[in-house]
């Protein structure tokens, strides 16, 4: 009964998320099924199981919620974004349009833009180009999801996305974790996702398929749309809600400037993990006070967070007096953050009962028995989570929170590397999450204006497709070489 529990909690989330209701509410109740088929106590798990572990992870990570969410509203309002994306569309013009929209997604994001800060700007950007150049518009999304959500998110060493964070608390690593294996899996997710792009362009223009019905004001609606927010504040740090409190410049500060922010992002970031960090005396972490936390634990959340304030000081140093409303930005900003972590944590909480029940013992058992080793059933677990939730944030979580330990004991025991580990981890929890239910996928049709049938081929190919292939190369060079 406690199996069948875990099967029926499990599924009365995925479909009523799916149909718009709150996971606030879903993932407590889904819980509580769990517990009443085991038979255990269902407010001890409430308040206790759930509310604790929920707790525990706003603890660790509400800071790069927050200040990535503001980092990217003052981006956005500031104009930088939208600076960085008109000098993406100048540089290579209507004739690589394609390009364009990948490399722009993939400079802010990676620099620290919040995802849906990132699709919100270069849904209008992108849907002027494809309509000069006569590519077709349901190409939009893949070309916006191959530069914002595959790479820059789980593979290129360094990226800020709060998916390359959640890790490291459990492993004791730094968001530059193996880095080699990053870089030829964001090589892998980026040729495949250009190859499949120019592919599908070339056979457009040859079936005379043009540019189609332009569908201007999408982006507007996809923020007032109830449903999509629903569905998004689980997939990333942002409330699609807040895209439009505030007030945006009248005019975009130079390229130059717009791409300063993003550069302190990246450099700040490898020297708190490298330099900065290792050189700190944190023997006073050793006192009570600070309840056992050690460097390996809490360095890499303090890497990522110093990274995004010294971005936004020197977004305000340089552009702030460009911000009409700069209190109501920061504001938006900051509000932004808060139903995303909520979510998300919900989601943990309710992963968290799940692995307190006695049936979780054969779950866990069949993960780590499935065959080709430990790096492959990691590879397995976080990749079911992130699909089943829609959310490569909660599904991580769920699966650290009840295997990590694990794992590491595993790591210990056959020399692997944690760095390993993580970069596994976060590339499979960034694949299957790329489902239709997905709250970024929903968010991002709706913002260009298309719909599943239209482009959820191109996203398949260019999201989940790629991002097999990268996270079989990363097993492989992982198992014969080791992490580097």
């Amino acid at each position: 009964m406690g199996l069948l529990g875990i099967l029926v909690g499990l599924g009365l989330l995925v479909w009523l998320a799916y149909r718009g209701w709150s996971v606030l509410l879903l993932a407590p109740a889904g819980a509580m099924v769990a517990a009443a088929f085991a038979g255990e106590p269902l407010l001890a798990h409430w308040t206790e199981t759930f509310m604790g572990a929920g707790a525990r992870f706003v603890a660790q990570f509400f800071p790069i919620f927050l200040l990535g969410a503001l980092f990217g509203k003052l981006m956005e309002d500031s104009g930088a974004v939208t600076a960085i994306a008109e000098a993406m569309t100048a540089r290579l013009g209507t004739r690589r349009a394609v390009l364009a929209v990948v490399l722009a997604g993939a400079i802010v994001t990676y620099g620290g833009v919040s995802l849906f800060v990132a699709y919100f700007v270069l849904g209008p950007m992108a849907m002027a180009l494809f309509q000069a150049a006569d590519i077709p518009r349901r190409l939009m999304p893949a070309a916006i999801l191959v530069g914002s959500s595959t790479f820059t998110m789980s593979a290129l060493p360094g990226t800020p996305a709060i998916p390359n964070t959640i890790p490291m608390p459990f492993f004791g690593t730094t968001p530059f974790a193996a880095p080699g294996l990053g870089i030829i899996a964001s090589g892998i997710m980026l040729g495949i996702g250009l190859w499949w792009l120019q592919r599908a362009e070339a056979a457009a223009r040859r079936r005379g398929e043009g540019f189609g019905e332009a569908r201007p004001g999408a982006a507007d609606a996809a923020a007032e749309d109830a449903l999509v927010r629903e569905r998004a504040v689980t997939a990333r740090e942002f409330d699609p809600a807040e895209i439009h409190h505030g007030s945006q410049a009248e005019r975009s500060p130079p390229a130059l400037l717009a791409f300063l922010p993003l550069l302190v992002v990246v450099l700040v970031n490898l020297l708190m993990s490298f330099a900065v960090l290792p050189a700190l005396d944190t023997d006073f972490l050793e006192e009570p006070r600070w309840g056992g936390a050690t460097l390996s634990s809490v360095g890499g959340v303090w890497a990522v967070s110093t990274a995004l304030l010294a971005g936004i000081a020197a977004l305000l140093l340089t552009s702030g007096r460009r911000i009409p409303a700069l209190r109501a930005s920061v504001d938006a900003g900051a509000n932004a953050a808060v139903l995303p972590v909520i979510s998300v944590a919900s989601l943990v909480g309710f992963g968290a009962v799940v692995a307190a029940m006695p049936a979780f013992e054969a779950v866990r058992d069949w993960v780590l028995g499935i065959g080709g080793g430990p790096l492959v059933s990691l590879a397995v677990a976080t990749n079911l989570l992130a699909a089943l939730t829609g959310s490569a944030s909660g599904g991580l979580t769920i699966a650290l929170d009840a295997l990590g330990p694990t794992y590491m004991a595993i790591a210990a025991e056959q020399g692997i590397d944690p760095g390993l580990l993580h970069r596994i981890a976060v590339i499979g929890a960034g694949t299957l999450d790329i489902l239709p239910h997905n709250g970024a996928v929903i968010t991002l049709l709706a913002v260009c204006g298309c719909t599943h049938k239209e482009s959820y081929l191109d996203i398949v190919v260019v999201g989940i497709v790629s991002s097999l292939v990268s996270l079989a190369a990363v097993i492989l060079l992982g198992s014969v070489a080791g992490s580097f």
